[in-house]
């Protein structure tokens, strides 16, 4: 395999960030290096170009390597809003780019998840795929035609902060719970992986995760994903994230969709995903891929 061949991706978390290096037209898998997210811009910043640093020795070579986070990116300014990561004020995508001595791409995390699975993945031939990341947030992207949209639409899906529907609420009698972005009522503070113990409780009593409380969590889900189904009318919802691989979770979705669907609409078809946690890496390297061409 040539150095041509090979790309990279960068997934950054609240708690970790993996640097994968992906070979092949397929952008198969072929190392992998994680560290725990730090708590300071700069920090970040110089965990993010080691990452680089360690993605080129393992190529050999300089290759293209792309950032996946979770966040709202400014194409204009370079900045990120980012709820969980340390990045404050900091233009992370000129800075990058210049210490990097190349482009950098820099996608929302879902966005990145969404391309990764429209390319080999459990969204391929498929015209539109929504990904849905059901993990300690939620968010989600899209991918039209196997590409991300244009880099003004960045942001990805950021519908974990979109506001909880009030017939939900009103429906299980559920509190107004604040959000670390800053906003009251969010979505995901009511079905990530975070908040379903609190669900499970508020339903039943008990924080354990229970058939009940998944019930509940996809009631909730599904109409909160109505607006975006009606506007993009996906092919394929594909599910990545740990809480697409509860026991039970995605029938639950599935027949919740089914409740809340519009009159005859069809309904898109659930998958989980084929890359699972390594697809936001994946794409973030997709991406690089792309620009370099």
């Amino acid at each position: 395999m040539s150095d041509g061949d090979l790309i990279g991706g960068i997934d950054v978390g609240g708690t970790k960030i993996e640097a994968r290096l992906f070979g092949g037209r397929d952008a198969a898998p072929l190392a992998i290096t994680r560290l725990s997210t730090p708590q300071t811009p700069d920090a970040v910043v110089a965990a993010i170009l080691d990452r680089i640093g360690w993605l080129d020795a393992a190529a050999g070579a300089a290759i293209p390597v792309g950032l996946a986070l979770p966040g709202v990116p400014d194409p204009g300014s370079g900045t990120v809003f980012a709820a969980n990561v340390a990045l404050g004020s900091t233009p992370i995508g000129p800075v990058l780019s210049d210490r990097a001595g190349r482009r950098v791409p820099i996608l929302n995390d879902g966005t990145a998840f969404a391309l990764s699975e429209a390319r080999g993945g459990a969204g391929t031939d498929i015209p539109v795929v929504l990904g849905l990341v059901l993990g300690t947030g939620l968010g989600g992207g899209v991918a039209v035609e196997g590409r991300r949209l244009p880099p003004h639409a960045g942001h990805g899906l950021e519908i974990g902060h979109a506001a909880i529907p009030a017939t939900a609420a009103a429906r299980h009698r559920l509190p107004l719970r604040e959000c670390p972005c800053g906003r009251i009522g969010c979505l995901e503070r009511y079905v990530s992986g975070r908040a379903l113990p609190w669900l499970c409780g508020h339903v039943t009593g008990a924080d354990a995760v229970s058939d009940a409380g998944l019930e509940a969590w996809a009631d909730i889900l599904a109409e909160g994903l109505m607006p975006v189904l009606f506007a993009l009318d996906p092919g394929v919802v594909v599910l990545g994230g740990g809480l697409s691989e509860l026991p039970g979770a995605a029938q639950h979705l599935e027949r919740a969709l089914a409740r809340h669907r519009l009159g005859p609409a069809a309904l898109p078809r659930l998958r989980l995903a084929r890359f699972g946690a390594t697809s936001g890496a994946r794409g973030a390297a997709l991406a690089a891929r792309d620009a370099a061409c």
